[in-house]
């Protein structure tokens, strides 16, 4: 009897540790199938497959790729948005999406193996297009963990990309594009719609834009080529240097440059320090200053300019202008005929304003120095002159001088500068205008090249 129980009891043990032993492999099976689950990303492409190359190294670093595929059409939507990571967009692909998703990560990092799992990558179709997710499962993967999204998209589509950190590279699209980065710099072809382009630090640069254009930096600089549309540019502290903006534009800058070659409708610039240089101009300008210069080469509307510390030079001046300085000097050369109404007021702070009057220009000058016992107040002998010597406002002398009979009048006023009015040299002036606008051109394709160089720079290992 004692026999047969021992038996028995065995016989329980034996199942009592083959059910364990199948309990602790059943669990070991079960995580190791989360894990693969985890590594994946969520998406599959339109075939139904998702590839995640394995893991590789080149020594210092980890290196893991993720790729799909979605079917789609032209004249859809590509919308992306990733925690983090730098985006290049290629086109040239017909009827499908393609996406590569390079992480890295230093071999010696803690938990390196970790972060390339931690970033998931899901993707699908929508209604309008296509839409892919990238994003970083862990919390200290910011930093630690290099992102690159390569996509390849039809040419005829629209793009709306945000990145929470990186750099965004496109090509020419067809359609309209939305670029959002929160610390990088953007590039871009050109673009066939509107466009909003936006980096919390980094340079902003595009080409030619169809429609509208909005760009901002939190601190670098803007730099456009052709806008067919609104213009919207703005930057914390960069240049901003735009070809040509046909709709009305609002520029501004927190201390840097501003320039513009040719404005086709309103045109408002501002900069707390830099210089504004503006080409031709079609529409009314207004611009101010906080400290730098201000030149527009050619006014063709009506013109309102403020500078608290700078000069103002207008090489080309048929419409009403209003220019005023604290301090810098004022240089005009009028044009005839002058479009009416163009009554012009030019006051100085400490500067001398110096006008040139074309000889066939029907005109009338009212000008005034404050300090006349100091500086000069001089006209041209074509002009008829008359003087009027104020002693009981501090030696104030004013002048009034008519050519060809008078016309509408240019108002010149200084506190301590002086005041010339001189007949110009029409030769010269096509000169002078000619000039300009190229050194404005030449300055935008310097500003092209230094960030290419800067770019390449960053992009060096």
């Amino acid at each position: 009897m004692s026999s047969k129980m021992h038996g028995y009891r065995s016989v329980v043990r034996r199942e009592k540790r083959t059910s364990t032993l199948t309990i602790i492999l059943f669990a070991e099976l079960l995580t190791l199938l989360i894990a693969i689950c985890v590594s994946l990303p969520a998406g599959a492409d339109a075939d139904g497959t998702v590839k995640r190359a394995p893991q590789a190294s080149d020594g210092s670093r980890l290196t893991s790729e993720i790729t799909g595929s979605i079917s789609t059409r032209d004249g859809q939507k590509l919308r992306l948005l990733t925690d983090l990571g730098n985006v290049v967009i290629k086109t040239g692909n017909n009827g499908k999406v393609d996406y590569k998703v390079r992480l890295e990560v230093n071999s010696a990092e803690k938990g390196a193996q970790r972060l390339l799992r931690d970033f998931s990558v899901s993707a699908h179709e929508t209604p309008d297009g296509v839409y892919l997710r990238g994003q970083a499962l862990g919390r200290q993967s910011s930093g630690r963990l290099w992102v690159t999204i390569e996509l390849n998209i039809p040419k005829s589509y629209n793009v709306d990309i945000n990145t929470g950190g990186g750099n965004i590279e496109s090509a020419d699209v067809n359609g309209r594009a939305s670029l959002i980065t929160a610390g990088g710099t953007i590039v871009a072809g050109n673009i066939g719609g509107s466009a909003h382009l936006e980096t919390t630090g980094g340079h902003v640069t595009v080409k030619n834009v169809a429609g509208d254009l909005t760009a901002i930096s939190g601190g670098g600089h803007i730099t456009t080529g052709s806008v067919a549309g609104y213009g919207n540019l703005h930057t914390n502290g960069g240049h901003i240097r735009a070809e040509s903006i046909q709709g009305p534009a609002h520029v501004s800058t927190g201390g840097g440059n501003i320039s513009v070659d040719h404005s086709g409708s309103e045109l408002i610039a501002e900069t707390i320090g830099g210089q504004i240089e503006v080409g031709e101009t079609a529409g009314l300008v207004k611009a101010k200053n906080g400290g730098g210069g201000i030149r527009v080469v050619r006014v063709s509307g009506p013109t309102n300019l403020e500078t608290s510390g700078g000069s103002i030079y207008l090489t080309q001046v048929d419409s009403a202008v209003k220019a005023s300085t604290s301090t810098g000097a004022i240089t005009a050369w009028f044009v005839a005929p002058v479009k009416p109404p163009s009554r012009c007021e030019f006051q100085s702070g400490d500067g001398d304003i110096v006008v040139y009057i074309p000889r066939q220009l029907p005109v009338t000058i009212d000008a005034q120095v404050q300090s006349g016992d100091e500086h000069r107040l001089s006209f041209d002998p074509a002009f008829a002159t008359t003087f009027h010597h104020d002693d009981s406002s501090g030696g104030a002398v004013r002048a009034e001088g008519s050519l060809n009979g008078g016309g509408e009048v240019i108002r010149l006023r200084t506190t301590g500068g002086n005041i010339r009015v001189i007949m110009s040299d029409t030769a010269k002036q096509l000169q002078l205008y000619k000039q300009q606008m190229q050194q404005l051109q030449q300055k935008l394709a310097s500003q092209l090249r230094m960030l290419q160089e800067s770019r390449q720079a960053e992009e060096s290992p």
